[in-house]
C-alpha cells in the first residue's frame, strides 16, 4: 500500500485546500492509499498567535487565499475566532483519532470546524464534539485530552517534521517524493502511481 504523509497545521487555510486534490488523485488511483497527517504547529505555546482584524490576514486573505480556493473548488473563510487557537491539543486529538482508525474523518472536521464553521479548535469541548461526530467515544477522547494521553505521541511526530527538514505546510511525502504546497490531483495521482510501481 503506498503511504502518503501530509505535514499541515489546523489554522493554515492552505492545508485545507491542498485536502480536496489529495482526495481526488487518490480516488482516480483506485487503490486504497495509507494517508497520515503530520502536525507542523505554526506557532507554538507560547509565540503569539494571529487575529483575523490585524492587517496581515485582512490581506493575505483576498489577495492569496480566497483565489487559490476559488480554483479548487474549496469554500472556506476566514475565522472570526480571535486571537486564532493553538493546535496541539487539536493534534493531540487527532493521535487519538488515529489510534482509532478515524484519523483521517478527525483531520477533516477539525479544518470544516475552523473553516467552514467559525468553531474555536483550541477548546476540549469543542474537539470533543468534533470527535463524537466522527463515530469516537466523546468521554474517552476529552479525558484522553485532559489527561494528555497522546501528549507524547503528538511531541514525536513534531520531532520527526524537524529530523526531516519540513518547513512549511502543507508538504506532501509520497513514497520517496517530497511536494511542497497545494498540489493540483494530476500531479498527486502521478506521484501515487510512481510510488507504486517502485
Amino acid at each position: 500500500m503506498v503511504k502518503v504523509q501530509v505535514w499541515s497545521d489546523f489554522v493554515c487555510p492552505f492545508c485545507m485546500i491542498a485536502e480536496q486534490p489529495l482526495l481526488d488523485a487518490v480516488q482516480a488511483f483506485g487503490v486504497p492509499v495509507d494517508i497520515e497527517w503530520m502536525p507542523f504547529e505554526l506557532r507554538p505555546f507560547p509565540t503569539p498567535t494571529l487575529r483575523p482584524e490585524d492587517p496581515y490576514l485582512q490581506t493575505v486573505w483576498p489577495q492569496s487565499v480566497y483565489p487559490v480556493a476559488a480554483r479548487f473548488g474549496v469554500e472556506l473563510r476566514l475565522p472570526s475566532v480571535s486571537p486564532q487557537p493553538y493546535t496541539a491539543l487539536a493534534w493531540q486529538g487527532y493521535q487519538f483519532a488515529r489510534a482509532h482508525g478515524q484519523g483521517h474523518a478527525y483531520n477533516d472536521q477539525v479544518l470544516r470546524a475552523f473553516f467552514q464553521q467559525d468553531r474555536d479548535i483550541g477548546r476540549i469541548d469543542v474537539l470533543a464534539q468534533i470527535a463524537q461526530k466522527t463515530g469516537l467515544d466523546a468521554v474517552d477522547f476529552e479525558t484522553a485530552l485532559q489527561s494528555g494521553r497522546y501528549r507524547q505521541a503528538h511531541q514525536q511526530a513534531l520531532a520527526a517534521a524537524r529530523a526531516t527538514g519540513v518547513r512549511s505546510v502543507p508538504t506532501f511525502l509520497v513514497g520517496q517524493r517530497w511536494l511542497p504546497g497545494v498540489q493540483e490531483a494530476a500531479t498527486l495521482e502521478l506521484a501515487l502511481r510512481e510510488a507504486a510501481a517502485a
